[in-house]
Formats: structure tokens, sequence, C-alpha cells
């Protein structure tokens, strides 16, 4: 007690986490205690404080003058006042969820307002990492422009020599698929010949292309999102960022250079095993020797065929490639962000291939190609 009718508490031992269990029933007991006048709180007997104990601290401050009594705080040193007194009144309660539903039009347009945001970053990012490398790499900021050799010759290998066996294996037995199945439906009409026409036609035309770019966007585009997140979590990008180094030019621009190079020779070499799958059941299923198959083959396809489909190999693979960059370069300080836009880069690149694959087949059909 004080004169006038006031009152002390003295305040002493140590108040960390650790150790503040203990008095938490008396801290309750002081907060409920009623009592008229002013209340001084005396620090001076504290060896010792955290943010745990400063919170117990100010929360008995408040209790006190929501009981209208005029709450100070006496001796301590300074540090241990100063702690105190930066925090708020009263903690901040994060809302439940579903607190905040909102009107009807809210829930129901808000979800599409926040995508098509999203949307427009993910488009900001990718011109971002296109610019970066139709100007030159720019490995060195404002310092002239040089892409490693070695770097894209080592990408090449790994995202194009060594994919080509299950490239090939793929190929083969889509084209012995299709050729089976056609076959199996133009015997109704003795013309079990024009299988030929079916397979050359669809595989250089679409699927070659598209099987490719769909099997190389799940092997070396989670890949590069995996790289790049990896580097990012590490802070590896921003050491480069720091030495002066552009990380497009560093890590981006040579993957780039790597798909537009593997992927139209992949296309090749899936359209080859393809229509080899498709000739050995052709011969086995239906009695077309490979004479009459190649003969066939020549009669059905002409330069069109065969450039329609090479011509979107080097967009796919842009659109693989600056898909997988955003979204490493998205990817937050956790591993379940990497998994996560690890996921999305795959499910982006292949609905942006596909896309791209529609979009050239309304193009040819304009234009009659």
């Amino acid at each position: 007690m004080m004169g006038g009718g006031g009152e002390r508490y003295a305040l002493s031992g140590d108040w960390r986490g650790t150790t503040i269990s203990g008095i938490l029933k008396d801290i309750e007991k002081l907060e409920k205690a009623g009592g008229q006048g002013r209340l001084e709180i005396d620090l001076s007997g504290i060896a010792g404080i955290d943010t745990a104990g400063a919170w117990l601290v100010r929360r008995l401050l408040t209790a006190k003058g929501e009981q209208g009594r005029e709450a100070v705080l006496v001796g301590g040193e300074g540090p241990i006042q100063e702690l105190i007194g930066v925090l708020p009144e009263k903690a901040p309660v994060p809302p439940a969820d579903g607190s905040k539903k909102g009107t009807l039009f809210e829930r129901l347009f808000s979800p599409t307002g926040e995508a098509m945001v999203g949307l427009g970053g993910d488009f900001y990012a990718a011109m971002h990492i296109l610019g970066s490398a139709v100007r030159g790499a720019q490995m060195k900021l404002g310092r002239g422009a040089g892409v490693s050799p070695a770097s894209v010759v080592t990408h090449i290998d790994r995202m194009g020599v060594r994919a080509v066996p299950i490239i090939v294996l793929m190929s083969f037995l889509i084209g012995a698929i299709i050729a089976q199945q056609g076959a199996f439906q133009l015997r109704y009409f003795g013309a079990e010949i024009f299988v030929v026409d079916l397979v050359g036609i669809l595989q250089l035309r679409e699927i070659g292309v598209l099987l490719t770019a769909i099997m190389i966007a799940g092997r070396s585009g989670s890949a590069i999102t995996a790289e790049i997140g990896s580097m990012k979590m590490r802070e590896e990008i921003d050491a480069l960022t720091v030495i002066g180094l552009n990380p497009v030019g560093v890590l981006i621009f040579p993957r780039l250079v790597a798909l537009t190079v593997a992927l139209p020779l992949l296309t090749i070499i899936a359209n080859f095993a393809a229509l080899v799958g498709a000739a050995v059941v052709a011969w086995a299923y239906s009695g077309i020797t490979f004479d009459t198959y190649l003969s066939r083959l020549h009669e059905a396809i002409d330069h069109t065929s065969v450039a329609s489909g090479m011509i979107k190999a080097p967009f796919m693979a842009l659109a693989i490639g600056i898909v997988a960059a955003v979204e490493g370069m998205k990817v937050g300080g956790s591993a379940e962000s990497l998994g996560q836009h690890v996921t999305t880069s795959v499910v982006k690149a292949i609905f942006a291939v596909i896309l791209m694959d529609a979009l050239f087949a309304i193009f040819y059909s304009a234009i009659d190609f």
C-alpha cells in the first residue's frame, strides 16, 4: 500500500517465457483485484524479461486501466519499460475463418477478381523474362552481354539427350496404338491402307509435337521450377543480384535456349519413332508391307505436314520455359511452397502447350496451310 490510498505492486524474479508459468495465477488474481486510487507497478526487482513477460505486465496495466485506475510503471531499467511501452494494450485477435462473409456479389466475383489479378502478375513476370532473354541475356547489368556455351550445352544434354529414350518409347507406342485402332475401324470399309494417311498426317501435324511438349513440360519444366525455386529459398538469386549479375541471364536464359533447341529435335525423333511403330503394327496387323507403307506415306504427306508441326515446337518450348521460370521465381521460403509451385508449373505449362496447339490449328485453318 501507499500513502493517499494508492497501491504498489512490486514485481521480482525472472520474467521470461520459460519461467513465468508459476506466476500466471498470481497475475490473474491481481488483474481481478479491486481497489481505488493510483497504482504503481515497481519493476526494479525484475532480473530479466522477454516479450512473454512484458505481455503479462502490459495486460495487468490494461486491466487496471479498464477498472478506472491510474496505473504507472516505476523502477526497472529503461529497456524494460521501453519493451512494455511498445506493446499494444490488447493483443490483436485474428478473424475466424468465414467470419467475414461479405455480400453475395463479393463472394461470387471475388475469386474471379483474384484470379485475374494473379494472371496479370504472371503475364507481367513472363514478359519480363522474355524481354530480358530477347535483349541478349545481359549477364552483367549494364556492362555487356554474354552467354555461357557450356551452360547451354549442359542443359541441352539434360533436357534433350537424356529425354530421348522415354520420348522414343512413348512415340513408338502411340504410333502403334493409332495404327492398330485405325486399321481396326477402317477394316469394315476395306480401306486399311488409309491407316498410313491417318498416322502420317496426325503424327506430323499434331500428336508428335504436342505429346513431346507435354512430356518435356512434365520432365524438364518441373526440374527448372525446382532448381530456380530451391535457389530462391537459399537466397542464391538475391546473391547474384547483389554481385551485379542478372538472374534471368545467368539462370533462365541458358535453359530457354536449351529448350528451344531440344524440343524441335525431340519432335523429329518422336515423329520417326511413331512412324516406325505404325509401320510395324500395319505389317503385323494388316499385312501392309514396308514398301507399300513408305509409298503410301510419301503420297499422303507433303512439306506442309512436316512444317506445320515443326513450327509449333520453338514456341511451345518458350512457353514451357517461361512458365517454369515464373513459378520458380515465386517460390517462398518453405518446402511446401516449392512443392506447390512445381505442381502449378507443370499444370500451367501443359495448359499453355495445349492452348498454343489449338491456336495454331485455328491459324493454319484460316490460311489453308
